[in-house]
């Protein structure tokens, strides 16, 4: 399964309630890395005062507002719309995923029903996400993740003397992601114990949906790779003048 397939037409349904609207932008930037949004929503109370921040930027995104009256003091209403949108897309929206931006675990249903349907489902919430939510998608996005890009992305105010470099130092691995990425090479390997890079990582991502390289510390697969001594890489040239392939084994 190859999550990295950006010609996927995907459906962008926003729990307002339950993600924080000052991450719009980095959540729609990482959603373009998976898929091209044909349908965003976003489901909330526009009369309740805590859903404000939202109005700022929803036309900025051009995301569509669902206004859903809170009916019952404690009841979050806007899940129940969420849901029947998401299935009223299924069966006519021509997509080939979707996306649920939300932190409750009342869409695990949801999501494992979509993914009975042949459709890939790409999940958005902060770490506090309940661990069934987060294992009912193909792959499942921190979004705390995301306002750390974007806080490194922000330049800093100038500084009259030149700073030294800081020296890089090396990144402490947890022993369950350097056992979960030794375990994905063996499942794959061949003869030779070689495999390719791109396997593993959508291996892991069946075993562990938030698995991101991000996670740790590292902007891409190959880096954490190179971070764990047991691990031996090696770059081939794909022979057609493309970008040459990485391949990975246990020592």
């Amino acid at each position: 399964m190859n999550t990295n397939n950006t010609d996927l037409k995907l459906a962008v349904l926003i729990d307002a309630d339950n993600v924080p609207y000052s991450n719009v932008r980095g959540m729609l930037e990482e959603i373009a890395r998976y898929g091209t949004p044909t349908f965003k929503r976003i489901y909330g109370d526009w009369t309740k005062p805590t859903l404000s921040g939202w109005k700022t930027v929803l036309l900025e995104n051009a995301i569509t507002p669902i206004q859903q009256y809170s009916y019952t003091s404690g009841k979050n209403s806007s899940d129940s719309a969420l849901i029947i949108d998401a299935m009223d897309i299924l069966y006519t929206g021509q997509v080939d995923g979707f996306c649920i931006i939300s932190s409750d675990s009342d869409f695990t249903r949801l999501a494992t029903r979509l993914r009975e349907a042949g459709k890939q489902v790409f999940g958005i919430g902060e770490k506090k996400t309940p661990s069934a939510f987060i294992s009912a998608c193909n792959k499942f996005i921190f979004i705390e993740i995301l306002q750390k890009e974007i806080k490194e992305e922000t330049p800093a105010k100038a500084s009259p003397k030149k700073a030294k470099p800081k020296p890089q130092e090396k990144i402490a691995i947890p022993q369950n992601v350097k056992r979960l990425i030794i375990n994905s090479i063996s499942d794959l390997a061949d003869e030779d114990g070689w495999v390719f890079l791109s396997s593993v990582g959508n291996h892991m991502l069946r075993k562990e949906p938030s698995f991101d390289s991000r996670n740790y510390g590292f902007k891409k697969l190959v880096d954490i790779m190179r971070n764990i001594d047991q691990i031996e890489i090696q770059e081939r040239s794909s022979g057609k003048g493309s970008a040459a392939h990485w391949y990975v084994r246990v020592k």
